[in-house]
């Protein structure tokens, strides 16, 4: 369309998506303090944007603050994985079953397990979980409660923390893809109430085996 632009990215956003991608690769480790002094220098930009990507990643939980210690890589604990997986099985399931019953959603989720078996195949951790993102979102995006969509946005960082200390420690990334695709099936057979229930059994099964792997 003439006369449209794309505004480029500011800095803090950059800053802000290359300290997400180094968490979810574990280029920077879980609990390993964030000095903006360093990330600035790494970065070549200065001390703000770094600051100011460090607040946001905060409340995004990927970035912990410390009164003491300052700002570290968020820890993957039992409580922290039962919390946001709590909000998960209470919301997405049902947000995805509206979805299907609205008709929405169903061609970006394709595209998305198409990015996520690429990813998948090039051991593409980060990406993999940026796509893992958008296929959910996909799916329940379209479900008619703005509100709704808000609060699983708002777990969405700390899902794809777990998501990768998950597959990490259990290496279900495959089996998660499968998953993925059968629950995309029922949702493109217009199946509402099945897809939710494989969604549910999706999203509790990868907490079963995470729990599990964490006890051990």
């Amino acid at each position: 369309m003439p006369g449209t632009f794309t505004l480029p990215a500011s800095r803090t956003e950059l800053v802000l998506e290359e300290i997400r991608r180094a968490i979810l690769t574990r280029e920077l480790l879980p609990g390993q303090p964030l000095v903006e002094m360093e990330l600035a220098q790494r970065l070549g930009v200065s001390k703000t944007p770094v600051r100011e990507a460090l607040k946001l990643l905060s409340g995004s939980g990927l970035v912990t603050f410390s009164s003491y210690k300052g700002a570290s890589v968020s820890v993957v604990d039992e409580d922290l994985a039962r919390q946001v997986f709590d909000v998960r099985l209470l919301l997405e399931p049902e947000a995805v079953r509206r979805t299907v019953i609205a008709g929405g959603g169903l061609g970006e989720a394709a595209e998305a397990l198409e990015a996520a078996a690429a990813a998948l195949e090039a051991g593409d951790r980060a990406a993999l979980s940026l796509v893992n993102r958008r296929f959910h979102r996909a799916l329940y995006a379209g479900c008619g409660n703005a509100l709704m969509v808000r609060m699983l946005d708002d777990v969405a960082d700390r899902v794809a923390l777990i998501s990768v200390a998950g597959w990490e420690a259990n290496a279900g990334a495959k089996r998660e893809l499968t998953e993925h695709k059968a629950v995309l099936r029922a949702a493109r057979s217009g199946k509402a109430d099945r897809a939710a229930e494989l969604l549910h059994q999706h999203i509790s099964g990868f907490l079963d085996r995470l729990l599990a792997a964490m006890a051990r």
